[in-house]
């Protein structure tokens, strides 16, 4: 199967991080929100939880599932490392890469980047910069998501607030690797960020505090999957 078959677009990918209101049965009843919201809307939501709850989670909904990092490490000897076998045998689809808050070198980018693509997992690399997302997508991922550190769980969406990172990003990655699906994150809350996103020429949007720390989950998430279908 084409591996941009398995990605639908647009495409809501909500990071749980290690709140505690997306933690152990917390990010079940999260994820199967989601579940209704994506089925009511026709929106692709997708979710990455704590590496703890994966399994639980996957074995409950049939959206897709991240995990939130994997090393690039072969079965073995390599204690306190995430296998990505293993993520994937407990249900996830596919896994965030170089996150801000669990930056990799590139070369080590690459060498997970790879490790995913040669068993079947998804790749989404996080970036922070434009010239660091042409040099990821130059690594063949399927995703890059664009996510300024500044920006992150500051409520201050990278659409409105830095538009010209998000369209000069999507023009790099596009002439490098056209088939790459570009999301941004950073600060996305509202559905009119999402908007904005997605007129900015990404395919998605990644984020995470404006969902998981939603007083409502579901009303946070019907805001973003309806901007999402009036784009």
């Amino acid at each position: 199967m084409p591996r941009s078959s398995r990605i639908k677009t647009p495409l809501i990918l909500v990071n749980f991080k290690t709140y505690l209101e997306g933690t152990g049965e917390n990010a079940v009843r999260l994820t199967k929100k989601a579940e209704r919201v994506s089925s009511e809307t026709g929106i692709s939501i997708a979710v990455a939880p704590q590496l703890t709850d994966i399994r639980m989670i996957a074995d409950q909904v049939e959206i897709p599932v991240y995990a939130q990092h994997v090393d690039a490490v072969d079965a073995g000897a390599f204690t306190g490392h995430v296998l990505a076998e293993a993520v994937k045998e407990a249900g996830a689809v596919g896994t965030l890469i170089n996150h801000s808050e669990r930056r990799l070198k590139l070369s080590e980018i690459d060498e997970v980047v790879r490790k995913t693509r040669s068993i079947g997992l998804l790749s989404v690399v996080c970036t922070n910069t434009a010239a660091v997302s042409a040099a990821s997508a130059a690594l063949d991922p399927d995703m890059v998501a664009i996510e300024p550190p500044e920006l992150i769980g500051t409520g201050i969406a990278v659409s409105k607030a830095r538009p010209e990172i998000v369209t000069d990003t999507v023009s790099l990655i596009k002439k490098i690797a056209p088939q790459v699906v570009v999301l941004c994150g950073a600060g996305i809350t509202l559905g009119e960020d999402v908007k904005a996103a997605l007129r900015l020429g990404t395919e998605g949007v990644l984020l995470a505090s404006g969902v998981v720390k939603a007083k409502d989950q579901r009303k946070a998430l019907m805001d973003i999957a309806t901007a999402a279908v009036q784009k």
